[in-house]
């Protein structure tokens, strides 16, 4: 089964996050695994009239069935609808490991794709990246990359120490390789990390604004 994710009522990332940036407003992304944790998101969002990005791991996604999913998105849809507001809705692979499970979630009704690369060397990273920007672009399908690593756990994906990402690095990955979006490294962490007791995290701001300043160079 191949589904175009225009014909179920999503989006992709790339006017909403234009409208965000302009609006100076954060849209929330979040990672569900079952009917309930939908339908609270949906109608949360309708509520508050936010647009919305719906993640899915690929943990997830074998655990709720890609047709199922696919049913599920085209489900909130028709619901946001039926609540009175038409809310943009965005359904996301997040921290997708390969190029076939990028194409295979395009291929099933993904408006955006995450292809995190960032354990690999940064050369690497860029081919890999490039490579599902190439096919998802064909398919008006967002990509977002990551550089730099996050600590804890995420899909079986584990890292003990966080490597922050370099501002001076981000321009190159994202002139080479087209994403869209890009998730960096700045000392947060995943949920399931947990710090040893008297130890916070360091979190670098200064990199994110110096990402940011880098990024409103191009928009």
């Amino acid at each position: 089964m191949t589904v175009d994710y225009q014909s179920i009522g999503l989006v992709n990332s790339e006017d909403m996050f234009k409208k965000a940036l302009k609006g100076k407003y954060a849209i929330p992304g979040y990672n569900f695994n079952n009917m309930e944790q939908l339908q609270a998101i949906i109608q949360a969002c309708v509520e508050t009239k936010a647009p919305v990005i719906l993640q899915v791991s690929r943990g997830a996604r074998a655990y709720a069935n890609q047709t199922m999913l696919t049913y599920m998105a085209e489900g909130a849809v028709k619901m946001a609808h039926e609540l009175g507001y038409d809310i943009p809705i965005v359904l996301h692979l997040d921290h997708g490991d390969s190029y076939e499970l990028c194409m295979s979630c395009i291929d099933t009704g993904f408006s955006s794709v995450m292809i995190d690369g960032s354990h690999l060397s940064f050369e690497d990273n860029i081919k890999l990246t490039k490579k599902v920007v190439d096919s998802a672009h064909k398919k008006n399908v967002s990509v977002e990359g990551e550089l730099g690593v996050l600590a804890g756990i995420e899909d079986e994906v584990s890292a003990e120490k966080s490597h922050y990402t370099k501002p001076e690095e981000v321009e190159e990955f994202v002139a080479a390789t087209g994403v869209d979006s890009l998730a960096i490294s700045i000392g947060t962490s995943h949920g399931a990390y947990k710090f040893p007791p008297g130890v916070e995290p360091k979190l670098r701001f200064d990199i994110l604004y110096e990402v940011e300043k880098l990024s409103l160079i191009h928009i």
